[in-house]
């Protein structure tokens, strides 16, 4: 545990800003994995939007967010 009275506050914000990013990270999981599961347009569009979330708050970045809404899209048109 640190001393200082700034690494004190660091250590409070950082846990408080990680919990929030795993919470994300793992709604984008979830709406990854029902999409994944349904293959809908509807359930794409939701993906694509946590995804986008994701990316405009920083928990993931703003290319890597494109790549996977990429891929989404691609395999709900390879099933049609």
């Amino acid at each position: 545990m640190p001393n200082i009275k700034s690494a004190m506050k660091r250590v409070k914000v950082s846990k408080k800003k990680n919990l929030r990013n795993r919470m994300i990270k793992s709604g984008v999981k979830t709406a990854v994995k029902k999409y994944e599961a349904a293959l809908t347009p509807e359930q794409l569009a939701s993906a694509s939007s946590a995804l986008d979330k994701a990316a405009s708050k920083g928990v993931i970045h703003k290319n890597a967010a494109n790549r996977k809404k990429a891929r989404l899209a691609r395999k709900l048109a390879a099933e049609k």
